[in-house]
């Protein structure tokens, strides 16, 4: 067993591998300083092997029951933001007042062109979100100006929506992008018209008490079932022209963009999950 460990510290100094397995304490004391910080040491996995199953078993905490949703619809312990039936949970982002968007006799709502964004009057931290979306038709314009609209997670991070169907664009601006950011793993939409759905992962920044970021946020996107964003860091703020910024945030809310091109873009199904 001693050699064992002398050949997994020495592995781990080289930087070839990271060490997943239990360290006993004994053995990480020895250890370099380097090659600490190059393995991997699960504490609660260190001391005398367990005999009996019994003894990694634990029983709490309980796991909280949620009831799924049935056929697209919310799981029992969603915030339903849209349902078709009103825009109740909606203001404007310019002035506060109640959303101007069209409400539609399919339960969708239409972005209003030039009646700018809106935004949930709730606000929000980490959260799972499910919302789904569908370009129009016919369709109209090219490149960044077909379909354009954008998910922006706490407000500020935008996820992406356009039209991409036959469409080139800038690839870190393209449908499933985190603009300007993340270029996404896969372009996933549905032909043109049909409804597209998102479901993201979103774990806000942290920020000290000096507004300094601490800790980056992440997002993750699954685009009609498909894996476009894989848990890829926030580095900022998401502008069309300039460099990310980290202005020090608590929650915010979930907005959805007018581009001001006549987007005709259409929304339905929003609930979120807070984690």
């Amino acid at each position: 067993m001693k050699n064992k460990y002398t050949i997994l510290a020495l592995v781990a100094a080289l930087g070839v591998v990271s060490c997943q397995e239990k360290v006993p304490a004994d053995v990480v004391g020895t250890m370099d300083a380097k090659v600490k910080d190059s393995v991997i040491v699960y504490e609660e996995y260190m001391g005398d092997e367990p005999t009996k199953p019994e003894e990694t078993e634990f029983y709490e905490p309980k796991v909280p029951v949620v009831k799924p949703g049935e056929k697209g619809s919310a799981p029992s312990d969603a915030i339903v933001l849209f349902d078709g039936t009103s825009l109740d949970n909606w203001i404007s982002t310019n002035d506060s007042t109640a959303a101007k968007w069209h409400l539609n006799k399919d339960g969708s709502m239409t972005v209003n062109d030039k009646t700018g964004n809106i935004q949930t009057k709730q606000n929000f931290g980490d959260i799972q979100l499910h919302i789904e979306w569908k370009s129009p038709l016919p369709v109209q314009r090219e490149g960044q100006n077909r379909a354009n609209s954008g998910v922006f997670l706490n407000g500020i991070y935008e996820v992406q929506v356009l039209d991409q169907n036959d469409n080139p664009t800038y690839v870190n601006g393209q449908v499933g992008s985190i603009y300007k950011q993340h270029v996404p793993l896969a372009m996933a939409s549905v032909p043109t018209g049909e409804w597209n759905t998102y479901d993201i992962i979103y774990h806000a920044p942290e920020f000290n008490k000096d507004g300094g970021k601490i800790k980056s946020g992440d997002i993750t996107v699954i685009h009609n079932g498909v894996l476009v964003q894989d848990h890829v860091e926030i580095k900022g703020t998401t502008p069309y022209v300039g460099w990310p910024k980290n202005p020090p945030h608590g929650k915010g809310p979930l907005m959805l963009q007018d581009h001001g091109d006549d987007s005709r873009v259409s929304y339905r199904n929003i609930w979120v999950r807070e984690l």
